[in-house]
C-alpha cells in the first residue's frame, strides 16, 4: 500500500519521471529489452545505457503517451560501462532515429572506451552513412553522427533541466563502471549500473527520490554452479545484500531492474528484499514509469 501511494504521488506531481525502457539481462527474454533507462525532465530524454531494442522500446513508451522518447527525440545518453548486454544498441540508437528525423548528432557520456566503440560503429556503418546522404534518400547532414565523451567520476553533465554526475562502482574486472546520479528541479535519481555492493550507492543516493539497482535472488543463486557463484558474487548484487545498502541508502523508491531470477518470480525477489528492507520497493518490468 506504501508503494502504490508514493506512486500515484509521484504521476500526480512529479516533472521528471523514471522510464524503465529494458530491464534485461544477456539472456534472450523476449518479454525484456537489454539494459535502458530514461530520465525524462520536462520535455527531454536522457538515456542510461542502450541494450538490444532501446529505440523500439522508446518508440512504445512515446507511443504510450510520452512523446519525449519518440526516436528524433534519443539525442543524450550515458554509458555506464561496455558490456555487450548495455552497448550492443548503439548503432541503432545512433542510427534509426537519424533515419527517423532527429537532426542532430547523438551525444554519448561514458568511460574509457566508448570513444573506440563509436568511432568503430561509424566506420563499420560507413557505406550506410554515403547512400543514406546521397543516393537519393532525403535525410539531413548531421544526425547519424554520434560524439563520444569519455568521462571520470564528478559532474559529467549540465543543462538547464539537469545535472548528472557519474560515480565508481565495483564490477567485477572492469576497470571503469559507473552509476549515475541525475539531480532536476524536482527529483534526484539514482542509477546503479552493474555493481557489486559497495558504500558508492549509499552515498550517491542518500534519501533519492529514486534509486534503480540491479539485483539478483540470493536463494536461486545456490543452486548455480560453483563457476557461476563466483562470477556472480564478483560482478553482481544479490537481494539481500541490495536490502541492506538501501537500507542506508534510505531511498524514497527502490526499483529493481537487471534482475536475475534462474527460476525466482518479481515476488519471490519482492520477498527476499522485505525479509529486511521496509521501505517501498517494486520490481520494474520493461516500459513501467516512476
Amino acid at each position: 500500500m506504501r508503494a502504490l501511494i508514493f506512486l500515484l504521488t509521484v504521476s500526480c506531481f512529479a516533472e521528471t519521471r523514471v522510464v524503465m525502457l529494458g530491464t534485461g539481462t544477456p539472456n534472450a527474454d523476449p518479454e525484456r529489452s537489454g539494459p535502458a533507462v530514461a530520465v525524462v525532465v520536462d520535455g527531454s530524454a536522457y538515456l542510461v545505457d542502450f541494450g538490444p531494442g532501446v529505440v523500439r522500446r522508446a518508440a512504445a513508451a512515446a507511443r504510450s503517451g510520452i512523446a519525449e522518447l519518440a526516436p528524433k527525440n534519443l539525442r543524450i545518453a550515458f554509458a555506464t560501462h561496455l558490456h555487450s548486454d548495455h552497448t550492443t544498441g548503439l548503432a541503432d540508437l545512433i542510427f534509426s532515429p537519424w533515419v527517423l528525423e532527429r537532426d542532430v548528432p547523438l551525444q554519448l557520456y561514458g568511460p574509457r572506451g566508448l570513444a573506440s566503440m563509436t568511432r568503430h560503429i561509424l566506420g563499420a556503418y560507413r557505406e550506410d552513412i554515403e547512400i543514406r546522404l546521397r543516393g537519393g534518400e532525403p535525410s539531413n547532414k548531421q544526425g547519424w553522427n554520434a560524439i563520444a565523451h569519455e568521462v571520470g567520476p564528478g559532474l559529467v553533465y549540465r543543462d538547464d533541466k539537469v545535472s548528472v554526475t557519474a560515480f565508481s562502482v565495483p564490477h567485477g574486472a572492469w576497470k571503469h563502471a559507473y552509476g549515475y546520479v541525475f539531480q532536476s528541479k524536482d527529483r534526484r535519481i539514482v542509477i546503479s549500473g552493474d555493481a557489486s555492493p559497495s558504500d558508492a550507492v549509499v552515498k550517491a543516493c542518500n534519501g533519492c527520490d529514486v534509486l534503480v539497482h540491479e539485483t539478483y535472488s540470493a536463494v536461486t543463486f545456490t543452486n548455480r554452479t560453483p563457476d557461476w557463484q563466483k562470477y556472480h558474487s564478483r560482478y553482481h548484487t544479490s537481494t539481500t545484500q541490495l536490502a541492506e545498502i538501501a537500507g542506508k541508502a534510505r531511498p524514497k523508491l527502490l526499483v529493481l531492474y537487471h534482475q536475475l531470477y534462474w527460476g525466482a518470480t518479481d515476488e519471490d525477489l519482492l520477498a527476499e528484499i522485505a525479509a529486511s528492507y521496509k521501505g517501498a520497493v517494486e520490481s520494474a518490468k520493461d516500459l513501467k514509469t516512476y
